[in-house]
Formats: C-alpha cells, structure tokens, sequence
C-alpha cells in the first residue's frame, strides 16, 4: 500500500475543490435554466453550437463536440435527439462521409440560446468568483 505524501494529499484536496465546485455549479445553471425548459448539458450543447457556427445555416460535425461536453459519445447523440425533437437542433448526414452526422442550432435553437446565455453567464461569474474566495 503506497503511503499519501503531503504533497499527495493537497493535490487530492484541491481534486475534491475542484469537483464541488462543478457539482454546485452544475446544479445552479440547472436551477437557472429549469423555466426555460433546459439543463445545464444541454445548455453547454447550444453554447458550443452557438460558438462553433456563428451563421444560421452553419453546421458541425457531432465528432466535433465529443470531447468538448462532460457526456459520453452515446449521451451525448441521446441529448441531441431530445433537442432536435424540441425543435432547437437540426441534424443531418454528412454527405462526403455517410458515417458522419452534422448539427446545427434552428432558429428557435439561436433565439433560445441568446435569451438564456446571461442566465448562465450570471451563474458562472457568481460561482466561480465566490469559489475563489
């Protein structure tokens, strides 16, 4: 059994800071977004989607968000079901690649996304300035 050094144990200690802070910050945004029909996940998919196509019409691959969302790669394609069954995203199959899928926000997706964007961004300024603390 290898022995915790004290350098081990505040590295473990600041882990832990860490993922409660994530864990409080998560439920806030949840909290936040709950009237407007949204969880924090699917937020960040709208958010990532907003970055990653600017232009309405413009479109990423789903590979592309793999990696970049706390979800698996079947979660993920899940959240996404549910939200192109809401009427926010539109997916379709890449043309070049028939294994590959593309996402892109709707119009309602974008209007969404803009109007709850200062109720995420008000949690994150609030929880991470005062974990900071």
């Amino acid at each position: 059994m290898a022995v915790k050094t004290g350098e081990d144990a505040r590295l473990e200690e600041r882990w832990r800071d860490i993922l409660a802070v994530h864990a409080r910050t998560m439920c806030e945004i949840d909290r936040a977004l709950h009237p407007h029909g949204l969880g924090a996940s699917d937020f960040e998919v709208l958010d990532l989607l907003a970055a990653e196509t600017p232009a309405e019409g413009d479109h990423c691959r789903v590979q592309n968000l793999v990696g970049r969302v706390h979800l698996s790669q079947s979660a993920l394609s899940r959240l996404i079901g549910r939200l192109e069954k809401e009427g926010l995203v539109e997916r379709s199959v890449c043309a070049e690649d028939r294994r590959g899928v593309w996402v892109s926000l709707t119009r309602k997706g974008r209007e969404l996304h803009a109007r709850v964007l200062p109720l995420q961004r008000s949690v994150l300024g609030r929880m991470l300035t005062d974990s900071t603390d």
